[in-house]
């Protein structure tokens, strides 16, 4: 096999290797998922149960994981956090309307939206502290929304976002309650806040649904994820949804995985936490007192957001210098570095990461690191309309006056600047073309 380019560039990776501040969860320790997993790689037989059935094995793993999270049902996924956002929406609109939505949040929304022919309503974020990061939105934003918008099935946020940033979920839970509409809540990075010292599963904190991606902070295979309902009318439907959105040949070793990690959480999963958040912090620390500083108030405990734009460095400069220092992040854009530690990093590793960070040399803050978003474009198709039309693609300059036929997040602050159905203003073309951008996708 000479010939196995995908293959190579995952040996020649390994090779380099770099400490993994980036996805999966499991950092290929050796002790975080067992070898043998391959040799699990079976299929729906009698004795192994079926997914999108569980009447067997699945059902007994999925029943255990319900009672860890205290959810009324999980269901376990091997297609990612993507499958479970679009069960949800499922559960929320089977047969579309009108849904609020932050604006933060991922394509696979965006593409779940067309197909069911959902609406969406957008809660605008308010800013947060630090440039470059997307904002908070808050209650009484929430309430205002249900207000104006008394037809609404549901309001869908992103939390934590991929910054670390959290939601209010308990405050936005309660006006969801009074109105009598489900809050479901993207969790795709935030499986792991339920076993933190204090517990922050936007679950436990009123959540109707969340969708969890548990590869991306657990020692889950890529592709594992749980979705938690807490709503009981969302019940009876939950298997019906997923089934009709995902494969029928789901990863064994995948679910296998989710299971491990759902025992390794009962038995270890407190204390390893615990022990990642003092860990956590002193990089941070570390990090502040070179110049470098962090996001303020309602985080993620255990994401690492460096906002080295405040200390003259842009983010995708900070990457390169860690990556020199041996430490691979999850993601740098122009205002800060983003790292994701799980408990499966070793001490090796924050040791990389931390002489990395004192090999930063902090200058004058770059003011222009994240320019302020362009105004809402106002929405001329609804994302099925736009999305499912005949469609071409146009250099900026002409593309302005027209509907997106594509979504644009350029980052930061990894808000969608234009989403499909809007109109593509001249002041959105300016600001996509200084991130980059030149060409957009419109609906002919």
């Amino acid at each position: 096999m000479t010939d196995t380019p995908l293959y190579t560039a995952l040996l020649e990776h390994r090779q380099k290797n770099r400490a993994s501040f980036h996805t999966p969860g499991h950092k290929n320790a050796p002790d975080a998922i067992p070898p043998d997993l391959l040799s699990l790689d079976f299929t729906e037989l009698p004795d192994t149960d079926s997914l999108f059935e569980a009447e067997g094995a699945i059902l007994a793993a999925e029943q255990q994981a319900a009672r860890l999270f205290g959810a009324k049902r999980t269901l376990f996924s091997a297609g990612g956090c993507t499958l479970c956002l679009q069960a949800m929406l499922y559960l929320a609109a089977p047969r579309g309307g009108t849904i609020l939505f932050d604006r933060v949040l991922h394509r696979s929304v965006v593409h779940t939206m067309a197909l069911l022919d959902i609406t969406p309503v957008w809660i605008l974020p308010r800013p947060t502290a630090g440039r470059g990061l997307p904002g908070r939105v808050e209650s009484r934003d929430v309430l205002s929304a249900l207000r104006e918008h008394p037809d609404a099935k549901a309001v869908f946020l992103t939390s934590p976002d991929y910054y670390g940033v959290l939601a209010d979920i308990p405050a936005i839970s309660a006006v969801c309650r009074e109105a009598e509409v489900p809050l479901l809540v993207d969790n795709a990075h935030g499986t792991h806040l339920a076993f933190l010292k204090k517990n922050l599963h936007p679950l436990f904190l009123g959540a109707s649904a969340t969708a969890c991606s548990a590869h991306k902070t657990l020692p889950v295979l890529t592709g594992g994820a749980w979705l938690h309902l807490a709503e009981p009318s969302f019940v009876p439907d939950a298997k019906r949804a997923m089934a009709l959105f995902g494969s029928t040949s789901p990863s064994y070793p995948v679910m296998a995985s989710l299971d491990l990690a759902r025992a390794w959480l009962e038995e270890s999963g407190r204390a390893a936490f615990a022990a990642l958040e003092d860990r956590a912090s002193a990089v941070r620390e570390l990090a502040a007192r070179q110049g470098i500083p962090s996001p303020e108030g309602g985080c993620d405990p255990v994401r690492l957001t460096l906002r080295t734009a405040e200390a003259g460095i842009p983010g995708k400069d900070a990457a390169g210098l860690l990556r020199k220092h041996g430490v691979e992040p999850e993601y740098a854009d122009a205002a800060q570095v983003v790292l994701i530690a799980t408990p499966f990093n070793s001490e090796s590793d924050f040791q990389r990461l931390e002489t990395a960070i004192r090999a930063l040399r902090p200058g004058k803050a770059i003011a222009e690191a994240a320019p302020a978003l362009p105004a809402l474009p106002p929405m001329l198709l609804t994302p099925r309309q736009a999305l499912l039309s005949p469609a071409e693609e146009l250099p900026l300059t002409a593309a302005a006056g027209r509907i997106a036929a594509e979504t644009a997040c350029p980052c930061p602050p990894g808000v969608p600047v234009v989403m499909p159905g809007e109109k593509i203003t001249d002041e959105i073309a300016d600001f996509l073309h200084g991130y980059g951008i030149f060409s957009l996708k419109v609906v002919k």
